[in-house]
C-alpha cells in the first residue's frame, strides 16, 4: 500500500485510530495560528503512546531553526515538514534525509524551484485564504506529475474518500498526506472516514513495488 501520513493529530485517540488503520506516519502541527496546532508537551504525551514503528513528523511554518531542533528532540520526532516559505539555505540547517519541504505548485517556475531543494521529499499542497495547508483545496496534480520522476513526491491537498483513488491513478505519488478529508472538525478525526479512506487506498491497486519509502524512522 502507498505510504500514508495522517496530519493534524491533536489527541491520542485519533493517533491510535490512524495507526490501527495502517498509517505509516503521523503529523503534528507546531504552528500556533493553525486550528490543528498542538503544544509540544501534548504532542510528547501522544507520541509516547504510539507504536514504535510509526514515523513522527513535526510540521513547522517559518519557524527558527533553534526552536525546530528543540521541539524535535523534546518530542522525539523522526522527520520535519517545512510548510512555509523556507529557503534552500534554511533547509541546510538540518540533514536532508529528515526534511519534507511543502510547496504549492501554481506554475512551471514552482516546479523548478521545488526540484532545487535538497530534501528527502517534496510535498505538494494548496494554500488558500492565508492558510499554508489543511485548506481542503485540491493541489495541482498535473504539475505534481512533473515532480514525481525527479524527486520523491508526497501528494496532499483536499484528499478524501471521493478523490483519493483518482489521485493515486493520476499522480501515482510515493506517499499521501491526508488531513481535513478525514475530519469531523479541525483537529478532530472522524474514525469512520479514516477506516473508509484506507480501505479505498488498499483497494486502489496502485503499484507500490518500486516506490521509494519516504517516511522513515530517524537514526539516533
Amino acid at each position: 500500500m502507498t505510504q500514508v501520513k495522517i496530519c493534524g493529530i491533536t489527541n491520542s485517540q485519533d493517533a491510535l485510530a490512524a495507526a490501527k488503520c495502517g498509517a505509516a506516519a503521523l503529523g503534528f502541527i507546531f504552528h500556533p495560528p493553525s486550528p490543528r496546532y498542538v503544544k509540544p508537551e501534548d504532542a510528547k504525551k501522544i507520541i509516547s503512546s504510539l507504536p514504535e514503528k510509526l514515523v513522527r513528523v513535526g510540521v513547522f511554518v517559518n519557524e527558527k531553526p533553534e526552536k525546530i531542533k528543540r521541539i524535535m528532540e523534546y518530542c522525539a520526532l523522526d522527520m520535519i515538514q517545512l510548510h512555509g516559505d523556507e529557503s534552500m539555505d534554511f533547509c541546510r540547517n538540518f540533514p536532508a534525509s529528515i526534511i519534507i519541504k511543502a510547496i504549492e505548485l501554481k506554475n512551471y517556475d514552482d516546479v523548478t524551484r521545488a526540484l532545487s531543494y535538497n530534501v528527502s521529499a517534496i510535498l505538494i499542497d494548496r494554500r488558500h485564504a492565508g492558510l499554508y495547508g489543511g485548506t481542503g483545496k485540491k493541489s495541482n496534480w498535473e504539475l505534481a506529475c512533473r515532480i514525481k520522476n525527479k524527486k520523491p513526491l508526497i501528494l496532499s491537498g483536499g484528499l478524501n474518500a471521493e478523490n483519493v483513488a483518482e489521485a493515486l491513478k493520476a499522480v501515482a505519488p510515493n506517499a499521501l498526506d491526508i488531513n481535513s478529508g478525514v475530519e469531523k472538525a479541525p483537529g478532530v478525526k472522524d474514525h469512520t472516514k479514516l477506516t473508509q479512506i484506507f480501505e479505498i487506498i488498499r483497494a486502489s491497486g496502485a503499484n507500490t513495488e518500486n516506490l521509494l519509502l519516504i517516511f522513515k524512522k530517524r537514526k539516533t
